[in-house]
């Protein structure tokens, strides 16, 4: 997998670059996301260290819980990012990527918060809540 990455948000201003490995992409139905998002949340994850934003002109945050907060495009909308309190990573939101991502889908978390339209036909593991220990925490 290429250890470069960049992304952004539908106008453009918010753009970022990922100078490292992402997580492979994990599907999270929390009501969180799914408000966000208006339907489950893709997400991949990097490192801090390896993120940088090249256009952060619409950026703005909102403190979603004590454990999180949201990066959000002021200008057009588009949901792409959160962060855990106190963590060294940030989740990125996997339809902002710039392709190809070379990613895949590897599994659902929160699957116990889904909502009642949809069914989750698929082959990946899924998880009711976050995934086991040694995993990446919660959204």
């Amino acid at each position: 997998m290429s250890e470069h990455h960049s992304g952004g948000c539908l106008c453009g201003a918010v753009q970022y670059a990922v100078s490292g490995e992402l997580r492979e992409v994990v599907n999270c139905h929390c009501g969180q996301c799914r408000r966000t998002h208006g339907h489950f949340a893709a997400y991949t994850g990097a490192a801090l260290s390896d993120f940088s934003l090249t256009s952060s002109e619409g950026l703005q945050w909102y403190q979603s819980s004590a454990r999180a907060r949201r990066g959000f495009c002021a200008r057009c909308g588009a949901s792409l990012f959160w962060e855990p309190a106190g963590g060294d990573y940030v989740a990125i939101a996997a339809g902002t990527l710039d392709e190809p991502s070379e990613l895949r889908t590897v599994a659902h978390i929160y699957v116990a918060d889904a909502g009642d339209y949809y069914a989750l036909a698929d082959d990946l593991v899924k998880y009711p809540g976050s995934m086991t220990a040694g995993d990446e925490p919660d959204a």
